[in-house]
């Protein structure tokens, strides 16, 4: 099958590797243009495109997937499907009528479950056992085409949103490959989904990463867990803003909420039932460090506190 294949981020690269080693021919990418990175803010390509121009494929950067220009060209390479992961541009119905049998999406929940760019991120946070992935057609409305098939996977207690979503990136990719097989076979067909229990996973803010310590100890660990590592989890020392990476929850209670203590090998800090260690903490504009390496470099006074 002649696949063009849209995608951006790292966690869409696994997909394309994986078409470009099965039976299929990948014969254009689509992602989006190269956007500022680093401290240098230079322009970079994104990682779906280093991996296409690495492996000899042509690449389309389209500022808008309905520009003419592009769809033209799409049109002209007759794709008999387009695999699409994280692309991150709206596809209208002009685009979405020119492959063959469409475009099929990859999405890191079980849908109806959490539609939305930020499916990994709100399941932590919302203390789901279980998430997983699915393929299913592309239409117009937010993730809401009828599916080709999920796949399920544990959320472990000390995952963060990178380590989970590089999980579920590989595993999907397998998935994907496999329904994009069948299409080709005639022998899948795509189920409606349910009408029930259907959840929303819009994109997280940096102001939704501020951590919130009147809440108890395990529901401040999902909430820095699901932000890590963007757009992070972060508190207030005063004037200083403070990046906190993921905490371990202690089996007692020492500290007033917010209240932090520094040890010789620890650094704590009290919530509205058990206290958190922390691990890695970062200070606006300095590398992340080892947070009882920072506490003691920052001669915190007794009384300090995190807001």
């Amino acid at each position: 099958m002649r696949v063009v294949f849209a995608g951006t981020p790292s966690t869409a690269v696994p997909t394309l590797e994986a078409l470009v080693a099965s039976r299929h021919e990948v014969i254009a990418v689509i992602t989006r243009p190269d956007a500022p990175a680093g401290r240098g803010r230079a322009l970079a390509a994104s990682p779906v495109a280093e991996v296409a121009a690495a492996h000899g494929i042509e690449v389309l950067k389209p500022v808008k997937p309905s520009d003419p220009g592009f769809m033209h060209r799409l049109r002209a390479l007759k794709p008999d499907c387009i695999p699409i992961v994280a692309y991150g541009a709206l596809i209208r119905r002009e685009a979405l009528d020119i492959p063959t049998f469409g475009w099929i999406n990859l999405h890191f929940s079980v849908l109806p479950a959490w539609r939305g760019a930020a499916p990994v991120q709100r399941a932590i946070m919302a203390g789901d056992e279980v998430t997983g992935a699915t393929v299913f057609s592309l239409v117009e409305e937010l993730d809401a085409g009828p599916v080709l098939g999920s796949i399920t996977e544990r959320i472990r207690e000390d995952d963060t949103t990178a380590e989970l979503l590089s999980r579920l990136a590989d595993f999907g990719s397998r998935l994907l490959v496999d329904v994009v097989d069948h299409i080709e076979d005639g022998d899948i067909a795509a189920v409606p989904q349910p009408e029930d229990n259907i959840s929303f996973a819009p994109k997280l803010s940096t102001e939704e990463g501020r951590i919130d310590w009147n809440r108890p100890a395990f529901a401040i660990d999902r909430h820095i867990r699901g932000c890590t590592p963007a757009p992070g989890a972060w508190t207030m020392l005063g004037d200083d803003r403070i990046k906190i990476g993921p905490a371990t929850i202690a089996d007692d209670r020492t500290l007033d909420v917010g209240r932090l203590h520094v040890a010789k090998r620890e650094v704590r800090v009290g919530t509205t039932t058990t206290d958190l260690v922390l691990a890695e903490v970062q200070a606006v504009g300095k590398k992340r460090m080892q947070a009882a390496d920072w506490g003691r470099g920052t001669a915190l006074a007794a009384e300090a506190m995190f807001v």
